[in-house]
């Protein structure tokens, strides 16, 4: 963290992304109740986004050496053993990057995705429109049509399993994941490596959600996403936030705008910039 004319967001950012010695991660339990407070942190750390991840709060505040080195090992044990017990919902959400989501939390985000109607149909408009590319309306159609489905067995079925298919493919996955469209359920034992995840479409394995989400506007659910950020990170900067969320920039304004109003943030300048900060932290 370089926010060394701010001591206090320093100190703030260290114990909410559980970076202090005894505030380390030890068990699972410790991560399912990390999840829970925070409400939602990446699994890896990004490089150059400003967030908490649940390998860093097992870690601590240091580049990750490994997929597989100590810390990797368990993190990634907990992720896998998580899949299919709806502890937190995981997928590939923030930046199309691995994000671990407080189950609370998770209509907020769906309320943000453009599935707006019935998840089984709705979303032949997206792809008349161009919005949902070739590869992931044949993903998503598979998984409707079949149920859950391992990468292997999806990419054998659509005869994409290419070397030229790889970046289509795995690009369709993010988008999918992203949409809240589908999500990883499980790991099967499959391909060359013997690990592959399991994907089923969000709606069946959650089915509560959308209408859950159909209460939450997205002026709502943006400025509560945003106000439980600042809770996680204290204060952050506009391009900080816009790094963590991508939303356009007038909505990212307009959200800051509404939290101010209901003073859930204010601006603190320092010589770093201008910080969007908690009111305690102002």
């Amino acid at each position: 963290m370089s926010q060394s004319d701010w001591p206090a967001l320093k100190a703030y950012r260290q114990q909410t992304f559980h970076l202090l010695p005894h505030l380390r991660l030890r068990t699972v339990a410790d991560a399912r109740g990390f999840v829970e407070e925070r409400g939602f942190v990446f699994f890896w750390p990004i490089k150059d986004v400003a967030f908490a991840s649940l390998w860093a709060a097992v870690a601590g505040d240091r580049p990750v050496a490994s997929a597989h080195d100590d810390t990797g090992h368990v993190t990634w044990g907990w992720k896998d053993q998580s899949l299919d017990r709806r502890w937190w919902y995981y997928g590939k959400i923030l930046r199309g990057r691995a994000t671990l989501i407080s189950l609370q939390e998770v209509p907020y985000f769906y309320a943000l995705s453009d599935n707006f109607g019935e998840p089984e149909s709705d979303y032949l408009t997206q792809y008349a429109d161009g919005v949902l590319g070739r590869e992931a309306k044949l993903i998503y159609e598979l998984l409707l049509q079949e149920g859950p489905l391992d990468t292997v067995t999806i990419r054998r079925k659509l005869h994409m399993t290419g070397k030229a298919s790889n970046s289509p493919f795995e690009r369709a996955l993010v988008f999918l994941q992203r949409d809240f469209k589908i999500l990883p359920v499980g790991v099967a034992r499959t391909g060359a490596w013997r690990y592959s995840f399991v994907y089923e479409c969000t709606h069946r394995w959650y089915p509560q959600l959308p209408e859950d989400a159909r209460q939450i506007t997205r002026d709502r659910a943006r400025q509560h996403l945003l106000h439980r950020a600042l809770q996680t990170l204290g204060a952050a900067t506009l391009p900080e936030l816009h790094k963590l969320f991508q939303w356009p920039g007038e909505e990212l304004q307009a959200a800051l705008l509404g939290l101010h109003e209901r003073e859930k943030c204010v601006q603190v300048r320092r010589t770093s910039g201008l910080y969007y900060a908690l009111p305690e932290l102002g």
